[in-house]
């Protein structure tokens, strides 16, 4: 392979790479839900003080990385008394499994 042909492979890569945006999740999508679902049950299944239950998506965006779709959401929980927004970061792979690597409480302004 010549000097130029690597040249231009690291080229579209690069574009390849800058293109790779962010982009707006249908809230109402029942896999988007899902995905909500989950960060909510895995969330209070670590953490005994919550129990949280899900009551919807608000906001999200999804991209897709090398590892698979990174879903951030902006979700609505209770525990039981009080709804809170909630800020969830969900890794899937491609063999469809879920990994939760961020969950925080947004707090009110």
């Amino acid at each position: 392979m010549g000097f130029q042909s690597l040249v231009l492979i690291v080229i579209v890569l690069l574009v390849s790479a800058a293109t790779n945006q962010a982009i707006p999740v249908d809230i109402n999508d029942p896999h988007v839900i899902n995905v909500a679902t989950f960060a909510v049950t895995e969330y209070s299944k670590h953490n005994t003080e919550a129990n949280l239950i899900f009551e919807k998506v608000t906001n999200g965006v999804s991209d897709v990385t090398e590892n698979g779709t990174n879903y951030r959401l902006t979700l609505s929980a209770n525990d039981g008394s009080t709804s809170n927004n909630f800020s969830a970061i969900v890794l899937e792979n491609p063999a469809d499994n879920f990994t939760l690597t961020a969950f925080a409480l947004i707090p009110h302004a």
